[in-house]
């Protein structure tokens, strides 16, 4: 999930026409009077700044269509309980789970687990926490991940195993254990294979130890490498991995199991902001989500096309992008290209929590937010199957958020846990 600079969207340069460079200075031609230069030039400006206000009005309107100002909290109603359910057909349902999201909010890990086992989807994703699995040089404490996965088969589940290594999902998705790091990485930089050697030796090392770790494992179906790979994580840093550094990574983890598929995912911007946004911080070597066509065998999309921007008095200003054209346009290539290139395509986040302007989801008492109700949960999933085609059908759609229904469910609101178990009878 990514966090979307504000400011950057501000102050990106979207039209920009100034009357004193609409013109060049070119020399005059022989005999020509100043009234006549003078004449020219301004109707070129004029023109140049018609133009410029009729691209300007173009691109407001679809701003205008995004933007929602709401008050967060809003009364839940039991229209999750009437939206109908779009088949899945082949595509395979589930969940991830983020350890560092149950600490978050407050829960048991195991408890919370063992509860979401119980429901009847098809596939987990789990991840492994570098800095957490290697807290200390020389150490290498996989317990708790062996424990999920045991308890994952179990309960009959295949597992999609994230190995990081530096980013893995779940906030602040950046897990590089202090060690190996000595101070940040600058920000507005690539992190070059060449410049960080030690480090690339390292991550191929340890992820490379968990493929080899658990690749008899048969309930795992596809490792995935890193997490939105090359993007920056909003606010919290603007560095992001070379694509160089991510091919050492990937060939690291195909030697060591040629055989299971890898899974890149990345965010697919839902609004013509966030769109232009990720645009401008990724020109150079493209988002995460090019990059997966190029390298990944199966191409992961983190779907929110409702989330927070700031807040405004007692309201809050809202993106919405679930019905914009410039989501339908990117989504239409990436079907058409992973179809093509005979590659996977799933939904690795599907919006199932509220994403509002702090980093842990509000939990109201008797209410919900906005920004993802439980009706919600059914909507974007009802989204994304109609995108699947019998011809490239959808591989999977895993829901983002069963750790926020669990404490709903503690703080007496079930209808999150209520609206997926719906989904998974009905579909």
């Amino acid at each position: 999930m990514q966090v979307i600079e504000i400011e950057e969207i501000a102050l990106f340069p979207l039209i920009y026409t100034n009357p004193r460079q609409a013109v060049p200075y070119m020399e005059s031609p022989k005999g020509r009077t100043h009234m006549e230069r003078t004449e020219q030039t301004s109707r070129k400006t004029l023109r140049a700044i018609a133009l410029g206000v009729g691209a300007a009005s173009l691109l407001a309107l679809p701003f205008a269509l995004e933007v929602r100002l709401k008050r967060a909290t809003q009364t839940l109603t039991d229209a999750w309980q009437h939206l109908p359910i779009e088949p899945r057909r082949s595509t395979l349902l589930g969940i991830s789970f983020r350890p560092p999201q149950i600490a978050a909010l407050g829960l048991d890990a195991r408890t919370t687990l063992q509860t979401l086992l119980g429901y009847p989807f098809q596939l987990i994703r789990l991840g492994s926490y570098w800095n957490h699995i290697e807290p200390e040089p020389g150490a290498f404490y996989p317990d708790e991940l062996d424990w999920q996965i045991d308890a994952a088969e179990r309960a009959g589940k295949q597992i999609i195993l994230c190995v990081g290594p530096l980013k893995t999902f779940s906030y602040p998705e950046f897990f590089v254990p202090a060690h190996y790091l000595e101070r940040p990485f600058p920000e507005h930089t690539l992190i070059k294979p060449s410049a960080y050697p030690s480090l690339l030796a390292a991550a191929t090392a340890f992820s490379t130890r968990l493929v080899e770790r658990y690749k008899q494992r048969k309930s795992i179906v596809a490792w995935q490498l890193e997490h939105e790979a090359v993007d920056p994580l909003g606010v919290e840093h603007s560095w992001r991995l070379d694509m160089a550094f991510v091919e050492k990574e990937i060939g690291a983890i195909r030697k060591a199991d040629p055989g299971r598929p890898i899974i890149m995912n990345g965010f697919l911007p839902t609004s013509l902001p966030v769109r232009l946004s990720q645009w401008w911080r990724t020109r150079d070597q493209g988002d995460s989500l090019a990059v997966a066509q190029h390298l990944a065998d199966i191409v992961g999309i983190d779907y929110y096309p409702r989330h927070a921007l700031l807040t405004v008095g007692t309201r809050t200003l809202y993106l919405d992008g679930s019905k914009s054209p410039w989501q339908q346009r990117k989504r239409m290539q990436l079907f058409a290209s992973t179809h093509a290139h005979r590659q996977k395509l799933m939904i690795t986040e599907g919006q199932a929590e509220p994403w509002e302007t702090v980093t842990t989801p509000p939990n109201p008492s008797r209410q919900g937010m906005y920004s993802c109700l439980p009706e919600q949960v059914i909507a974007n999933y009802n989204t994304c199957m109609r995108w699947s085609r019998q011809e490239a059908p959808l591989y999977a759609y895993l829901f983002w958020g069963a750790e926020y229904w669990m404490l709903r469910k503690q703080c007496a609101d079930s209808s999150y846990l209520q609206a997926f178990a719906r989904i998974l009878e009905q579909a």
